[in-house]
């Protein structure tokens, strides 16, 4: 039987992208949202784009859907992050947490800021405990590469974190939702990787696209 997924946050274009692409691939999903209504609308937009035989999608608030998940996907703005780890941490213990925020700074989202804990990846690890496996991912994808759930992405996931089996179980989600996962090291490397992102961001810009993305070179995939 597949885990459960909750989307803490997960009414926006990212988590809402990842929670198609799960529930495609046979996953239970929970959207989770501050607002009750906002989830449950936002879960109802989405399962009418899912087959009826798929339509495992379904909305809550935030601490509703930590309760009900196996694993935890947070996709809040960073200036949310540390007070909603804050509100949940009870709910999450014992559960392994997807950490996607990164610590961009508002009008200056291409420029690299780094948060006093290094990273929020690091700051989640450190506000929840060792109890809740904390895995940074994600942070590189754009939105619009999720919109088609259908659609393979050719861009690789970087994923770390401190614990082997947390992230091979997340690896797992990332091939489910149509991309390639790499181990990327321990949680520390989410400094390297969230730094990442306002780089794609300054890309998209200059290039004037909406996808950039990572592909590393040099490794068999059949040897991930």
């Amino acid at each position: 039987m597949l885990p459960s997924i909750s989307i803490i946050g997960g009414t926006g274009a990212e988590g809402s992208g990842l929670a198609l692409r799960w529930v495609y691939a046979g996953y239970p999903v929970t959207i989770g949202s501050r607002s009750l209504d906002k989830a449950l609308g936002k879960a109802a937009e989405l399962n009418l784009r899912v087959p009826d035989e798929k339509k495992q999608l379904v909305g809550k608030n935030n601490l509703g859907a930590a309760k009900a998940c196996q694993i935890g996907v947070l996709t809040v703005p960073y200036s949310a992050h540390r007070e909603t780890l804050l509100d949940l941490k009870e709910s999450l213990q014992g559960k392994v947490l997807v950490d996607v925020t990164v610590p961009l700074v508002p009008l200056k989202v291409a420029h690299v800021h780094l948060p006093s804990g290094g990273a929020a990846g690091l700051e989640a690890q450190e506000i929840l405990g060792p109890d809740v496996r904390v895995v940074s991912a994600f942070q590189n994808i754009s939105a619009a590469h999720l919109r088609d759930p259908e659609r393979d992405i050719d861009c690789d996931v970087l994923v770390c974190g401190n614990d082997a089996t947390a992230c091979e179980e997340v690896i797992t989600l990332v091939e489910a939702a149509g991309m390639s996962g790499l181990h990327a090291g321990s949680l520390v490397n989410a400094i390297a990787i969230e730094s990442l992102t306002p780089v794609l961001i300054s890309l998209n810009k200059h290039y004037r696209i909406k996808d950039a993305g990572i592909r590393v070179t040099g490794i068999s995939r059949s040897e991930k």
